[in-house]
């Protein structure tokens, strides 16, 4: 599976199947609908929740698999008002995208809101390899 980097809105995005990082009550209106929806954790500095990051991607890119996407948009899970730091979360979706091995998806892409955070994604992706 191909995976870009893309700084830009993810709404205006050419893709299968948009990820929508939604609060936890999943209630239409309040943002973008008739995309997959998932519930990203919020940060916190007292207790570990990278396996619940990384599930958002795994179970989001099952669905998008399931409904035979061939590319899939995904935010930066978490990143936003739920702080987890961008750098960690740009590391968390990258090795979580980057360890799956989809059907049919065959493009994911992180798609990052402002220059800042692509250029963290950009470098990030560097380190990684």
């Amino acid at each position: 599976m191909q995976i870009e980097l893309i700084e830009g809105d993810i709404t205006t995005q050419q893709v299968d199947a948009i990820v929508n990082a939604a609060n936890s009550s999943l209630l239409g209106g309040g943002g973008v609908d008739g995309v997959i929806h998932t519930v990203g954790p919020v940060h916190s500095s007292t207790e570990d929740r990278t396996e619940l990051l990384r599930s958002c991607y795994t179970k989001s890119l099952r669905v998008a698999d399931e409904l035979g996407a061939r590319s899939v948009a995904f935010p930066l899970i978490s990143a936003g008002v739920y702080r987890w730091p961008v750098e960690d979360a740009v590391r968390q979706a990258l090795t979580t995208l980057r360890g799956a091995a989809p059907v049919h998806v065959r493009t994911a892409r992180l798609v990052l809101f402002g220059p800042e955070a692509a250029g963290t994604a950009q470098r990030v992706a560097a380190e990684l390899g």
